[in-house]
């Protein structure tokens, strides 16, 4: 009997990255990738066929070894606005999360109905980041637009509908447009109404899937660009954070820190979640629970960028923030360098403090990681305070940072506990492929998770000279700057 393979897709804002697992037990036997054009907020915008375009070159990359998939699923970036018109084709470039031009929309929505409104309709608190507010800034800026969109789609849902030709969303990727209610399990065109007055339309909005529904199968057209079987099955997909926290095999009571591009720490949850401060975004999952989250904008393109600024590759960055003492000799770095979403700060900039002549490049390394990982802390304490209690199970620190010796150390060090750092960063392709085999098995996605296991990951504990007093005034240090900015 000849293999079966399943692929999962993560289609992030940088790239498209393809990853063909054993449907049996999760073992990776290809992978692939493909850049997409690079953004830089406040504008950030990509064409939907780069997407495309990327996945065919990533999928190409798999060989020989495509001929055994029996179905793919995928995972995007979320909020991301795709417009189409009744052919399917875009009628502009999709708006990407990280776009912030839609600020002042985000605020006009939010004072139309009120924080804890919006919290308990959907979830969570519009911000520049969300669906609904870039839809707001079209209707207000280019009505044209607006006005002949036949389909309103998310990125999975756009890169789903070339596979299989049908327009269809999952409930995870659909909580994060601000027009669906994870607490309902509906959409709610009342919230979709005020966005773009007098022209929107629900039937722009495409079938909610659950979470082992199939999509449909793939067309022969996009198989044969693909190199896949035609007929095999699509799965559902969903947003990039629903991915990972099934590629992870996050359970309830675990919590994660993903450093990515972006930062986020989120876990999962029986319950719905809804706060009214706007710092948790109270998502569904790709299970049928819940995904309380907080996004920071700014993690990794903050150390790449110090990294950059100081001359050396990312090894020698670690080891220069290894070395620097706790609290950056006095420098505290506030790493909004692209804005904010957590806080809701979108046209603020980064902010260096304690600069002295005596300043080392160890210094500005290691707060560079501080800075980050403080942010990420915050949004710690923001979930905590939300969901009432501290979560009681492993926490995993994943993404391309758990690689980072310096940011798997610093933040042991500044929470005083031991962190599980996941070495497998393909975690979100690694979620989606969990999705299609749980599809084609028809088996729960929780028990293809539990089968396959967590991926490779190594216990770091606190250093010894990891001290209450070091993490406090760390921590002190940047509330400070950030409460002043």
């Amino acid at each position: 009997m000849s293999r079966r393979l399943v692929a999962g897709v993560d289609s992030s804002t940088g790239s498209t990255k393809v990853e063909l697992r054993d449907i049996d037990t999760g073992a990776v036997v290809a992978r692939g990738r493909a850049p997409h054009p690079s953004t830089t907020p406040p504008c950030s915008e990509q064409d939907p066929d780069a997407w495309w375009q990327a996945l065919i070159t990533a999928t190409s990359a798999c060989g020989n070894a495509r001929a055994d998939v029996v179905a793919i699923s995928v995972a995007g970036q979320q909020h991301g606005l795709v417009c189409l018109d009744m052919d399917g084709r875009p009628l502009r470039p999709a708006v990407l999360w990280n776009d912030t031009t839609s600020a002042a929309d985000a605020d006009r929505l939010v004072a139309r109905l009120g924080r804890r409104t919006w919290a308990t309709a959907c979830g969570s608190v519009p911000v520049a980041a969300f669906t609904i507010t870039k839809l707001a800034h079209l209707g207000a800026t280019e009505p044209e637009v607006v006005d002949r969109i036949a389909h309103l789609l998310l990125p999975h849902d756009e890169v789903t509908r070339r596979l299989c030709g049908d327009v269809v969303t999952d409930r995870g990727d659909a909580s994060g447009t601000g027009w669906w209610s994870p607490a309902e399990g509906r959409y709610r065109p009342d919230l979709l109404e005020l966005a773009a007055p007098e022209l929107a339309d629900p039937a722009w909005l495409p079938r909610v899937l659950g979470p082992t529904e199939p999509a449909g199968t793939l067309l022969p057209h996009p198989a044969s660009a693909l190199g896949l079987p035609a007929g095999i099955v699509v799965g559902p997909g969903t947003g990039d954070n629903m991915a990972a926290a099934v590629g992870t095999g996050l359970r309830p009571g675990d919590v994660a820190v993903s450093l990515g591009t972006s930062g986020t720490v989120y876990t999962t949850s029986d319950t719905p979640t809804a706060d009214e401060s706007g710092a948790v975004a109270g998502f569904a999952d790709a299970t049928g629970r819940f995904l309380p989250l907080v996004c920071t904008l700014n993690a990794t393109k903050v150390t790449d960028a110090v990294a950059r600024l100081l001359g050396v590759g990312l090894s020698d960055f670690d080891a220069l923030a290894l070395t620097g003492d706790p609290g950056g000799g006095g420098l505290t770095l506030l790493p909004y360098l692209d804005g904010e979403r957590t806080p809701d700060r979108p046209h603020a900039a980064g902010v260096l403090s304690g600069l002295r002549s005596d300043v080392e490049r160890t210094d500005l390394a290691r707060a560079a990681v501080e800075g980050v990982l403080c942010g990420l802390l915050d949004g710690y304490d923001a979930l905590v305070r939300a969901l009432g209690t501290a979560p009681t199970g492993d926490h995993l620190v994943v993404g391309g940072g758990a690689r980072s010796a310096a940011f798997r150390h610093v933040l042991a060090d500044l929470t005083g506990r031991p962190w599980l750092a996941v070495q497998d960063d393909e975690t979100v392709a690694r979620g989606a492929a969990i999705q299609a085999a749980a599809v084609v098995l028809d088996e729960p996605v929780d028990d293809v998770a539990g089968a396959w296991g967590r991926p490779e990951a190594l216990w770091v504990e606190p250093g010894p000279g990891s001290t209450a007093a070091d993490r406090a005034a760390v921590r002190s240090a940047y509330a400070g700057l950030r409460d002043r900015a």
